[in-house]
């Protein structure tokens, strides 16, 4: 007698054009496929229609982050066990004859995978407007960041530095010791010492910022769209006593262009993984921006994340739940855009191993305190951000995204930038 689970993986094997490379556990505890594979569970036939609504990567996240659909074992190891499979060929979407529907029509009938949608297990992206414009921009940030400021403190480290550390030991490191590593790095990058006036475009929850300021003697002021930021990175000048050298404004960053004050007044401007929310149209204008901002010998550093041109969005999963309207672009078209800007490229440096250390070591903390961040978010927010880290942790360790400090700087009427070329002297 064929069981539930052998009708499962005979479906999704027809579906994919190839033998499942793990294990299905159906709801009635049947199970088939591989021998010694990771176990997909699918709780009930819910999870089949979510799937019949949304094939591919956003239904099998909806069945996921709702409980839906487990993984027993290592997520990550499943993850990458599907992932492998599809790059090396055995399992890829078939091009499905007309005579391959019926087929596949009763078998989803028997499972009883047809019928109403399912409602979103969470709180989708509600996006209005054209994409980037000012008010969506706002929207698309207030989703991600304005999340919970308990949960921030929870999943990061005592600096909030909400990107890639930099593990100067390697992965045995601390993430603390790795982020304070990681803002002393961009501020030596940036040349920045006693009274030099310094930028930080997208300052997130004022890591560098207050870094900058508190070590470094600048005079450093961020900009964010994030009131949720805005009003923590307010108290936290206040309590650090750094007023009189620390500042944060509530502003979206083309603000700034016509702002006269703003016009090469700047001996240092960062943006430390804010380009992945600028999009791809505008990204341009940012660039100029970054140019404008800067006085002539001036130094931006562009901390970054990138994909391949083929899959530079951010995915229909993280789109949806995560970070709206995200788009990643290869690292060779980023620099190219600042180049086309006026600034003149002096160095790329890869930490794509670094990134996925830091979200291995913030999925370290989610797992140990689970409880709590269930209490704050909820289960289902807990569950996104468990399937977000896992899987942007492969996407870094498997090379499918990568992340690049870039450093340029603004030339003089002449030409010149007046950096030292046979050495990069903020390693030592």
């Amino acid at each position: 007698m064929t069981s539930t689970a052998d009708r499962l993986s005979t479906l999704a094997s027809s579906g994919l054009g190839g033998e499942l490379p793990i294990r299905i556990r159906a709801w009635d505890g049947s199970i088939s496929g591989a021998a010694d594979g990771p176990v997909l569970v699918i709780n009930n036939r819910r999870a089949l229609r979510r799937l019949v609504y949304s094939p591919g990567e956003l239904g099998l996240a909806e069945a996921y982050i709702s409980g839906d659909v487990d993984v027993e074992g290592d997520l990550a190891e499943g993850l990458s066990t599907v992932w492998a499979a599809n790059r090396s060929g055995r399992i890829a979407r078939p091009k499905l004859a007309l005579t391959d529907y019926p087929r596949l029509a009763v078998g989803a009938v028997r499972l009883g995978a047809l019928g109403r949608r399912p409602p979103a297990p969470g709180e989708a992206a509600a996006l209005r407007g054209r994409r980037h414009s000012r008010d969506r921009d706002r929207a698309a940030i207030a989703h991600h960041y304005d999340l919970s400021n308990d949960f921030y403190e929870l999943l990061l480290d005592e600096s909030m530095a909400y990107s890639c550390a930099y593990f100067i030991d390697g992965p045995s490191g601390s993430l603390a010791d790795a982020q304070r590593a990681k803002l002393d790095l961009v501020c030596r990058k940036l040349g920045l010492s006693q009274g030099k006036r310094h930028l930080d475009i997208g300052c997130g929850w004022g890591s560098l910022l207050c870094h900058a300021a508190e070590h470094y003697g600048t005079v450093s002021t961020g900009i964010t769209l994030s009131r949720a930021q805005y009003e923590f990175v307010s108290k936290r000048i206040a309590d650090a006593g750094l007023g009189d050298l620390a500042s944060v404004r509530l502003a979206d960053y083309r603000e700034i262009a016509g702002t006269a004050a703003d016009q090469g007044a700047y001996d240092a401007v960062s943006t430390i993984e804010m380009g992945e929310h600028v999009g791809d149209a505008q990204y341009p204008a940012f660039a100029r921006i970054l140019h404008d901002v800067l006085r002539p010998g001036g130094r931006a550093m562009i901390q970054q994340m990138s994909r391949g041109a083929v899959a530079a969005g951010g995915g229909a999963f993280i789109e949806t739940y995560i970070a709206p309207d995200m788009h990643m672009k290869p690292v060779g078209t980023t620099v190219s855009l600042l180049a086309d800007a006026g600034l003149e490229v002096r160095d790329v440096h890869a930490l794509r191993e670094h990134y996925q250390w830091t979200a291995q070591a913030w999925l370290r903390t989610l797992e140990s305190r689970w409880d709590d961040a269930v209490a704050m978010i909820g289960e289902v927010g807990a569950r996104a951000w468990r399937l977000y880290l896992v899987g942007g942790g492969l996407a870094f360790a498997e090379n499918r995204m990568g992340v690049d400090q870039i450093l340029a700087v603004r030339p003089d009427e002449s030409g010149q930038t007046y950096m030292e070329p046979s050495r990069r002297g903020w390693e030592g």
